[in-house]
């Protein structure tokens, strides 16, 4: 309810019945993209008896493995197709085997124990057709790295096929679980869940630097909300607006502004630029509603954000300067927390409709509308992964409020988060 809810201080929107236009129609799926690629993970092959070394082994298969399910550009063949063919001999590979149950990529992968603290995994992958080698990495990495290991594989494969490296991409969120809203950072898929801010004030609104290097959070103090960046890896924060309630920040995709909400001119909240370190302050709108919720299109010329301008909020465009102001939501009394995709294409947002907070998509190209929430729960602050395939939002669909995922047309949702109330996601693109 707090979430995205802290705009109430600026603003307060009506409720009312949800009636769509004509011309936006809503369907509940869509089906687009390139064939996925199958892929062949056989067991990794262990060089010693040592137990690390076999533990290590199953660590990388399993976190590898659920990389490539999870990419919606590779899929791992079931391991009962393995069973028609002979065991892989890392050293004398039988490529038409591998053909022969419809596998394109082959990876395999070789684990040893260094010493005590080190394991060694060497990782390569080929083209099963021409039984060609395309790139293979060895990693040398403290047992409590093998994880990271992993995801740093996967993303090589991305890599090599042209696509954005998600698997070591960080989310960070606010979290009540030690009794107080706080800023916490975790890995893409919930693990290593790390708390960042420790003070007695009240966290919220987080959003990543385009580098993954600073946060942007609002923090409660002495009755104010002040805007501040931080950076966790070095313990630094600095100061960016304390007059008025300010939250809301959104970098724009090329690192070089900062566009957040302000009450300091006016009784409601307007939109504002910085540079990407806070200076040369800019007001963009200028009205008597309240304007809320700014997102950069990935080319950084528009901004999308929501205004209770024509009598409810409703989703609006305007350029990165403040003009050529264009309503993009129609019908209905509650849409907010739009979200830009990185592919240009598609803008995530929220609807209430009679109660229900559910997640659509509106494509920019076609105007139609896609519900990707189902549930009587409270489905909000939706953010997109790098490459535009995946979606965390919040969601107390189990009584409490956790964090969860979700792909791109309503598949493969999956809670992240369970302990406290975890809320306000935001993914990191490198």
């Amino acid at each position: 309810m707090i979430a995205r809810k802290l705009i109430t201080l600026a603003c307060l929107f009506l409720v009312a019945n949800f009636i769509l236009y004509p011309q936006q129609e809503v369907v509940m799926s869509i089906k687009e993209g390139m064939p996925l690629i199958p892929v062949a993970i056989p067991n990794f092959s262990v060089k010693d008896t040592s137990p690390e070394a076999k533990d290590a082994a199953d660590i990388l298969y399993k976190v590898i493995s659920d990389d490539l399910k999870y990419s919606r550009v590779f899929s791992p063949l079931p391991k009962n197709y393995y069973n028609y063919i002979k065991p892989l001999d890392p050293d004398k590979i039988l490529f038409q085997d591998w053909e022969s149950i419809q596998a394109k990529l082959l990876i395999v992968g070789q684990i040893s124990k260094q010493d005590d603290k080190t394991i060694q995994f060497e990782a390569k992958f080929y083209d099963v057709k021409s039984e060609r080698f395309i790139r293979g990495k060895t990693y040398q990495t403290e047992k409590s790295l093998l994880r990271l290991a992993a995801h740093k594989f996967s993303n090589l494969l991305m890599e090599t096929y042209g696509e954005p490296q998600i698997f070591t991409t960080k989310i960070v969120f606010i979290s009540n679980r030690d009794a107080n809203n706080e800023l916490y950072m975790m890995d893409y898929d919930g693990h290593n869940q790390t708390r960042l801010t420790f003070n007695r004030e009240k966290d919220y609104m987080p959003a990543w630097s385009t580098d993954g290097k600073s946060i942007a959070y609002t923090e409660f103090k002495g009755g104010n909300a002040r805007l501040y960046i931080y950076n966790p890896f070095e313990g630094k924060r600095k100061l960016v607006f304390d007059l008025g309630t300010s939250f809301g920040p959104c970098f724009s995709p090329d690192g070089k502004k900062l566009a957040f909400c302000s009450t300091e001119d006016e009784s409601n909240s307007e939109i504002y630029t910085a540079r990407s370190d806070g200076t040369n302050i800019k007001r963009l709108t200028f009205n008597k509603s309240a304007d809320v919720s700014p997102s950069w299109s990935p080319n950084c010329r528009e901004v999308a954000f929501t205004s209770d301008r024509g009598g409810s909020p409703q989703i609006y465009i305007m350029d990165a300067e403040g003009s050529n102001v264009r309503r993009r939501s129609f019908g209905g009394n509650y849409h907010d927390s739009p979200a830009w995709s990185p592919t240009g294409d598609r803008i995530v947002y929220v609807s209430r409709v009679q109660a229900v907070f559910d997640l659509y998509i509106l494509n920019l190209r076609t105007d139609e509308i896609i519900k990707l929430t189902e549930g009587y729960a409270r489905n909000e602050s939706p953010c997109w992964s790098a490459d535009g395939r995946h979606i965390i939002f919040s969601s107390n669909r189990i009584g409490t409020i956790q964090l969860y995922s979700i792909d791109y047309d309503g598949a493969n949702l999956k809670r992240l988060t369970s302990k406290g109330q975890n809320k306000l996601p935001d993914w990191a693109r490198n």
